[in-house]
Parts: C-alpha cells; structure tokens; sequence
C-alpha cells in the first residue's frame, strides 16, 4: 500500500463499478484471471485482462491504465506505434518524452473513467501512481534494469487533468503477449 491509497474495501466497489461501465458502455470485456510474468495486465484494444494475483490497489490502477490504453490504441495510428515499441530499443530523449506523454495521456483517459463512473476522490492517487509508472518506464528504458515498482513512487505528484474519452470502437491491433511493453 501507498501512503495515499485508499480504503481496500472503497477500491473493491471501485474496481466493480468501473468494470461494470467498461464492459456495458463500451463493451469491452474486462477479465480478471492468471497473467504471466512480468506482466500484471494486458490489452488488446477489445479486451482487458487484470492479473488475479494483484491486490486490489494494483488491480484498480491497471484496469484503469489499460482501459486508458486501450482508448489510445482505437483513436491514434501513433499510440500503438508507441504502444508497439519494443522496450529494449535504443531511446533518445525525445522518443522518451512522447512516450511519457502517452503514458500520462492514458492515466488522463483513466480519470475521465473513474468520473464517468461518478468517482471524483482519487485524483491524487491516479496522478501519484502515473508519475511512479512513468519514472519506473524512463528509468527501464534508459538502463535496462528492472527495480520494484514502487520503488519510484513519490507522493504529492502535480495533480492530472481528465481527459474526455472519444469516441471510438474497440478493435483488437495486438497484445503486450507480444513483446511490445514491460
């Protein structure tokens, strides 16, 4: 847990009712079974898989980051560029400062989720953990070495501004079973 996570049992009813809008709004099935190592979830751009193993803090960012993915993924040609990439290519400083836009442009999409599912408490806490995700990816991509996750996280980070979701219909392009992600 992280100094501002909130309540386990909010987060249950929180990772219900966003399922619940994900998959009867915009139809995309929304499943919670084994994912391999590394990896904590997956997409597709149809569907969202959440690792059961998570806790429930884990598990509610992750729906919210892929359900912010997969939003990119059907609305730009260059996010699943981005999205594709391989992690272990050579990354100059501007290729990492797009993809830590489209890291943030997705936690963006996850709040307009969670106010669209009428949760408006957790902005802090979404913004703390992109940032950590965002300082984990650059500190990967620039050397290679895997450290714990929270290892990066910093509470207090800049507070992000939702980002209205577009429409779109959900296609599957690829999944990070692919290689194309950490």
């Amino acid at each position: 847990m992280t100094a501002t996570a909130p309540d386990p049992a909010r987060l249950r009813v929180v990772f219900d009712r966003v399922e619940r809008l994900v998959e009867d709004r915009w139809e995309i099935p929304v499943r919670v079974s084994d994912v391999p190592n590394p990896f904590t979830g997956d997409l597709d751009g149809q569907s969202i898989l959440v690792d059961h193993d998570l806790d429930v803090e884990d598990a509610v960012f992750i729906l919210i980051h892929l359900f912010g993915h997969t939003v990119q993924w059907n609305v730009s040609e260059r996010a699943r560029e981005i999205g594709f990439a391989s992690p272990r290519q050579v990354w100059s400083e501007d290729a990492l400062r797009e993809v830590a836009e489209y890291e943030r442009e997705a936690c963006r999409y996850s709040l307009q989720l969670l106010h669209d599912a009428d949760i408006r408490d957790l902005d802090p806490w979404v913004s703390d953990f992109a940032a950590c995700d965002v300082a984990y990816l650059m500190h990967f991509y620039r050397t290679g070495e895997k450290l714990p996750f929270r290892s990066f996280w910093q509470a207090g980070a800049p507070v992000l501004e939702p980002l209205a979701i577009p429409m779109f219909l959900p296609a599957r392009w690829i999944s990070r079973f692919d290689g194309t992600v950490v």
